[in-house]
């Protein structure tokens, strides 16, 4: 029975990368209704303060977009609904690890191609035109 547990262990710890005291198991972007929800998950968090979620288009720079403390379940998920609200638009995401002493380690980077319905569309387009 060891054996067995020890081996599921090691299939699940196989695919978590660290990043300076934290240990991130998964880290995913999608586009869904309208906004870009951006989900990760943790095996382990130490000396953690806060996670920042940055985003930036192909071309442009990262610019930070939300701040998420830690939780006690480890999964953790942002909501970006600053997201452009046009369709193919494609956004790159990370997430900054900012640690208790200051110091500071950065995920590797998603992109998501982020779709619009056409009804999501016009209501924006009508906003926007109620503040030109």
């Amino acid at each position: 029975m060891k054996k067995a547990t020890y081996f599921i262990l090691f299939i699940i710890l196989s695919g978590v990368i660290t990043y300076a005291g934290v240990d991130l198991l998964k880290f995913s972007a999608r586009s869904q209704n309208g906004n870009v929800i951006v989900a990760w998950q943790t095996v382990t968090e130490s000396n953690l303060n806060h996670f920042v979620v940055e985003r930036k288009t192909v071309n442009g720079s990262f610019m930070e977009i939300g701040n998420v403390a830690p939780r006690s379940d480890k999964n953790y998920e942002y909501v970006d609904q600053s997201a452009f609200k046009t369709s193919d638009q494609l956004y790159v995401y990370r997430l900054k690890i900012i640690d208790n002493d200051g110091s500071v380690s950065y995920t590797d980077e998603k992109a998501v191609a982020h779709n619009v319905s056409s009804v999501t569309k016009r209501t924006w387009g009508s906003i926007k035109a109620l503040f030109r």
